[in-house]
């Protein structure tokens, strides 16, 4: 669909049907992110799952610096469509590779298939012997109680019914908004700094590297919880101190914008672990469309800011970071997941959200007795 579309675009007679394409296409490169990121949360170990999350994530940062280079060295706006569309069609091609989430497929009722997709894992990773120890009667065993408990269809308003995921999914709402809001605040303030467009693109990228790196220490060390909240609130400080800088000081104040940038990139690699860690798998893909709706409504809301600067030139950046602080605010009241197995059903949801210790999940459970190792680890 992103290809199509995407491709599409560089083909539009007007403005009006390339608009069109373009948010078709936005709205296709959500999806993409999304099952990407279920995907990887269900899939990858619980010890691991802070590394792979991070790394994965730099796939923003070079892609946005390739993007400054190719729109330079093309300098046609259609050219540049195509070459960045046409290699989702590749991508398209190899996504059928890839193995359906076991845990999904299990809550779903889909056990035979699961069994296949953890059979396939296990000789992929050299541990055929696995193969022989899981079977189907092992896997509903261990899971009959979660089987049990997502027998019922669940849709968005199971998100706020209880009370324990109605804090988690309002405080992930203000998170999500503000990280997206100050982002794109910062992004499309470019202008302002009198540095070419091409290399700003570039340092914003680059900046991310860095930023990146140190929310994988704080999230190895400190937890999710704190490094939201640092993140967000290092982000408004930055963007607090800006204010005070004088006009004429560019340099200083393109340096502070690109920090400013890093650490609400830094917010968002965090707040989308995170949010995969804190919904349950039975409704985790629609926990993460309802918060992710929410950062759209904030990345629309943030151009519309820049119109304060009529106004008061400091007021676009007060808004900004104060939104940022009062997201660093609300993170604080999640529970945190560090180390912690994924929650497989609105029962763990609110158990997580208590401060109950979960039960091994599908990871762990089915292989224990017999290898003392659990299905994350194949």
């Amino acid at each position: 669909q992103l290809g199509i579309l995407g491709c599409s675009s560089a083909l539009s007679p007007s403005y009006t049907a390339y608009c069109i394409f373009r948010f078709l296409s936005g709205m296709a490169v959500s999806g993409i992110i999304l099952n990407a990121v279920s995907l990887k949360v269900e899939w990858i170990p619980t010890r691991e799952r802070t590394l792979v999350g991070t790394l994965t994530s730099f796939s923003f940062t070079f892609g946005q610096m390739i993007l400054a280079g190719l729109a330079y060295w093309l300098r046609d706006w259609r050219k540049l469509q195509v070459v960045v569309c046409a290699p989702q069609f590749l991508f398209f091609a190899y996504s059928w590779w890839y193995s359906e989430s076991a845990r999904w497929l299990v809550l779903n009722r889909r056990s035979e298939e699961a069994l296949k997709s953890l059979h396939r894992v296990a000789r992929i990773n050299g541990k055929p012997e696995m193969v022989d120890k899981l079977t189907l009667e092992v896997l509903n065993s261990h899971m009959r109680k979660e089987i049990e408990s997502s027998g019922s269809s669940l849709t968005a308003y199971d998100l706020l019914r209880t009370r324990g995921m109605r804090r988690i999914s309002i405080c992930l709402v203000v998170v999500w908004f503000s990280t997206s809001f100050a982002y794109y605040g910062l992004a499309m303030d470019l202008q302002k700094f009198g540095v070419s467009i091409y290399l700003m693109q570039i340092i914003f990228g680059a900046v991310d590297i860095p930023a990146k790196l140190l929310a994988l220490a704080m999230l190895t060390y400190l937890g999710r919880r704190v490094s939201q909240a640092t993140c967000l609130f290092l982000s408004a400080l930055i963007i607090f101190a800006n204010i005070f800088v004088p006009t004429d000081l560019q340099t200083v104040r393109t340096v502070l914008a690109c920090l400013g940038k890093g650490f609400t990139s830094a917010s968002f690699t965090t707040v989308y672990l995170y949010t995969g860690e804190l919904y349950p798998t039975v409704i985790r893909q629609t926990g993460m469309g309802f918060v992710s709706t929410m950062a759209r409504a904030g990345s629309m809301a943030a151009p519309a800011v820049l119109i304060l600067d009529e106004v008061l030139p400091a007021l676009p950046s007060v808004v900004y970071g104060g939104a940022a602080v009062l997201a660093a605010g609300f993170a604080c009241f999640l529970p945190e997941t560090l180390n912690m197995p994924l929650p497989d059903t609105i029962e763990d949801g609110v158990a997580l959200d208590e401060g109950v210790a979960l039960n091994e999940g599908v990871a762990r459970k089915v292989l224990k007795e017999a290898e003392g190792t659990g299905l994350n680890a194949l």
